[in-house]
């Protein structure tokens, strides 16, 4: 059974959204990506009450701005998905997770080492460029 509902569509804008993210961290990088989007959309928590759709997911908007950076930029999301991809969005979508973002909902590419909290939200791994951060013990039981 898929970890969250998805349609052909999802896929597709997912594996955009995952390219334009982690393009330059291969495959493992975009996987991590794919986690933390399908975490957000099953979470029912913080910041991710009211997603439900990998759609409401990626084109989510917090404190005026896109939550994903190459939304609002444009860069790689806009092109089309590639079959490569895609395999890798529902690979996300039907069951893969795996740490540093099993259970993360945030990451970002920081100038400098990963901090140990992220808006208060514990640290869990790196990947390459990016930091993965999973919600405080106890606040999010559903990502879990």
């Amino acid at each position: 059974m898929a970890r969250i509902k998805y349609t052909s569509s999802d896929v597709g804008l997912m594996a955009r959204m995952m390219r334009a993210e982690a393009i330059g961290e291969g495959k493992q990088g975009m996987l991590y990506v794919g986690n933390v989007i399908v975490n957000r959309g099953v979470a029912d928590c913080l910041d991710f009450k009211d997603l439900r759709t990998i759609r409401d997911v990626i084109f989510q908007v917090q404190g005026g701005n896109y939550s994903f950076e190459a939304v609002q930029k444009g860069n790689v999301f806009y092109q089309r998905a590639r079959s490569a991809e895609k395999r890798l969005a529902r690979k996300n979508l039907e069951f893969w997770r795996d740490h540093p973002a099993k259970f993360a909902l945030w990451y970002f590419n920081p100038y400098g080492p990963c901090p140990s909290t992220w808006y208060g939200q514990p640290f869990t791994g790196q990947f390459k460029n990016h930091c993965y951060y999973e919600p405080e013990a106890g606040t999010c039981a559903s990502v879990y």
